[in-house]
């Protein structure tokens, strides 16, 4: 009875204790309120072999009021002095726990001073005063070497959601760390071990308040030229963009030919989407905006796009870097350079690719599913950074030098009236037909109620910008060109069925006078760029073959432009573009009732019409009957503006 209840005291009194702290939480506190190493010589020392409470720490530096944060100033630049002297340990466990209790710092301070600038912030964590310290901080910026310092790097720089409002960033944007960026990119060795991670350092600076005031590291990124600063941020950027489609190509094997697949297959693939889920691969934006600003601002970067190399296929897998807080940076760089491996044999059966291949099978997954609004704001990345290219004259030259082709195999999305295309069957190409392919296949799979409007308009801004080129430079491309006039008719179709619901949201009258445009360029300058004098037989063909589409729209843009309205000007502008289009509908519709009649032949088939022997019989008795015998031919070929003297001097019927 005596044992029960003196065991019964003892667990009361335990109870009533409070609960023990953590060594590492009582030497936090001991930080705060005095000088550590007048009573323990060993503090330091002791303090970076203990694991690190980040939430303790941070919590403690939030707590801290106006008064009390001035009180420890100099205890806060102890503790940060000591952090960057145990960064140079070799005990790799001291530095680890120094490069995170530096993590919290930065983060507790700043949330606690958000509206400080970035001196201050610099100030309260090292003390200006102390010229020494000053001097090793600058020192661990610009030496941004070793992978924990670059990621520690990159978390100091995404301490807030939008770059711009990190005030401790006005410290490196006059402390510039740019050179020591460059030189981790264009070392072989260490590129391959922080490369990725600078490249993204480097992606973050240039778009610290770019648009607000001068950003030095946009001046500077514009006027690199060394080559192999050049060549090795291609190559960062390469590798990272391979790990993405390598991922990608492993999960659709890995769902190809299993029982979900068979399932979808007999029920008329119903669960398309569920399998594209299946299939997604989280996207890399920062990479990809990396690609965009060094295409945008360096004009000696668009020579890398086309470095080609031989094709190699990745099938390591990336090492997992050592977590330090959750970022949104996208995919973990790949650990492997296929571009510091031995140089390969040369093989003239072996496949060769380069960066631009590279982005454009990327662009071609994450375009796919473009209904969540992060995928949606990757594809709109891929298209700008696309359009950067296609206004370059010198990216131009190559996406269309006919001495320069390759093999690309486009992902396509699956679609229930469509099979998907063996990649053995595509043939070696001009890198252009890649972009065109890509242009096509975007158009024809993403006409939904979610109408992505700003897409379309960038991609038929595209295909116009690569016509412009090959009208001026006279390139005669063999391409399909009647997928993309048949592409276009049927996105103006959609406008037309969904005008009410697109008109809500939507000018479409400026994507239809885009469309319109591109179709008066083949019209009119055709004869300069399409490949044969039968290309003009098809594009006539598709326009008089679906000559409904263009009625109704012509009827639409009269109807809105004869009405008061807001879209009364944009609407009349397709009006007058469609003079072409309708001036040929006019002409060749009766002309082919009548043939039809005269042949007793019922209805033409399209097989028929299309096949070249045909439509030249069909428009040589065309041109007999109103020409008096001049070939359409000699007609159609003889001048760049033989499709206007065609349109305008053709008499009334």
């Amino acid at each position: 009875m005596a044992q029960e209840k003196k065991a019964g005291l003892l667990r009361r009194t335990s109870s009533s204790k409070k609960p023990l702290k953590e060594k590492v939480v009582l030497m936090y506190d001991e930080i705060f309120t005095d000088d550590p190493a007048k009573t323990n010589p060993r503090f330091w020392d002791e303090l970076f072999l203990m694991k690190v409470n980040l939430e303790y720490l941070e919590g403690k530096l939030e707590s801290l009021d106006g008064d009390e944060v001035m009180v420890v100033k100099d205890n806060i630049n102890s503790l940060f002095h000591h952090c960057v002297l145990a960064l140079e340990e070799e005990h790799q466990i001291k530095v680890v726990n120094a490069l995170q209790t530096l993590c919290a710092l930065f983060r507790g301070v700043h949330q606690k001073n958000k509206s400080a600038t970035g001196f201050d912030i610099i100030n309260m964590l090292v003390g200006f005063d102390k010229a020494e310290l000053r001097m090793k901080v600058s020192h661990m910026f610009s030496v941004a070497f070793g992978e924990l310092f670059q990621k520690m790097n990159v978390f100091v720089f995404q301490v807030t959601d939008n770059i711009s409002q990190n005030t401790i960033l006005e410290y490196v944007m006059i402390n510039s760390i740019f050179e020591a960026i460059l030189q981790i990119v264009s070392d072989v060795s260490s590129r391959g071990q922080h490369g990725y991670d600078a490249v993204v350092l480097l992606a973050l600076l240039v778009n610290y308040r770019k648009y607000e005031s001068v950003n030095p590291y946009i001046v500077k990124l514009s006027i690199v030229d060394d080559e192999p600063t050049l060549d090795g941020l291609g190559m960062v950027v390469h590798q990272a963009l391979t790990e993405y489609n390598r991922q990608y190509k492993n999960k659709e094997e890995e769902n190809h030919g299993g029982f979900f697949s068979t399932l979808t297959s007999m029920v008329g693939n119903m669960f398309i989407a569920d399998t594209e889920e299946k299939l997604s691969v989280q996207t890399n934006e920062a990479i990809l905006l990396a690609l965009y600003e060094a295409v945008h601002l360096n004009r000696n970067f668009i020579t890398v796009l086309a470095q080609s190399h031989p094709e190699i296929e990745m099938t390591a897998a990336p090492v997992t870097p050592i977590p330090t807080t959750p970022t949104s940076l996208g995919t973990t760089p790949p650990s492997l350079d296929m571009m510091h491996n031995p140089e390969l044999p040369l093989d003239p059966n072996l496949q060769t690719s380069n960066l631009l291949i590279t982005f454009l099978k990327y662009s071609s997954i994450v375009m796919q599913d473009t209904k969540d609004e992060h995928r949606l704001n990757s594809a709109r990345l891929c298209l700008i950074i696309l359009t950067c290219i296609a206004e370059d004259q010198y990216a131009d030259a190559f996406l269309h030098d006919d001495n320069m082709n390759f093999r690309v195999n486009l992902h396509r999305m699956p679609m229930r009236h469509r099979k998907k295309a063996a990649d053995k069957t595509i043939p070696s190409r001009p890198l252009v037909c890649a972009v065109l392919d890509l242009m096509v296949e975007f158009i024809v799979t993403h006409m939904m109620k979610e109408f992505p409007m700003d897409l379309y308009m960038r991609c038929v801004q595209i295909i116009h910008k690569l016509i412009c080129y090959q009208k001026k430079c006279r390139i005669r491309l063999h391409y399909t060109w009647r997928e993309l006039w048949s592409a276009l008719i049927n996105l103006l179709k959609f406008l037309l069925s969904n005008e009410t619901t697109l008109l809500a949201k939507h000018n479409i009258f400026q994507l239809a006078l885009q469309v319109v445009s591109l179709f008066n360029m083949f019209i009119t300058y055709g004869d300069t760029f399409l490949p044969t004098p039968s290309s003009y037989d098809e594009l006539y063909y598709e326009i008089v073959r679906m000559h409904q589409v263009f009625d109704n729209l012509y009827c639409m843009v009269l109807r809105v432009s004869t009405n008061v309205g807001q879209w009364k000007e944009p609407a009349s502008k397709v009006t007058y573009a469609l003079v072409n289009v309708r001036a040929i509908i006019n002409h060749f519709n009766p002309k082919i009732e009548s043939y039809a009649a005269v042949n007793h032949i019922s209805q033409l088939s399209e097989d028929q019409v299309s096949h070249a022997h045909t439509l030249h019989r069909i428009l040589a008795w065309l041109f007999s009957t109103t020409f008096g015998g001049i070939s359409y031919l000699t007609l159609s070929t003889s001048s760049p503006y033989s499709a206007q003297m065609f349109l305008y001097t053709m008499p009334a019927i």
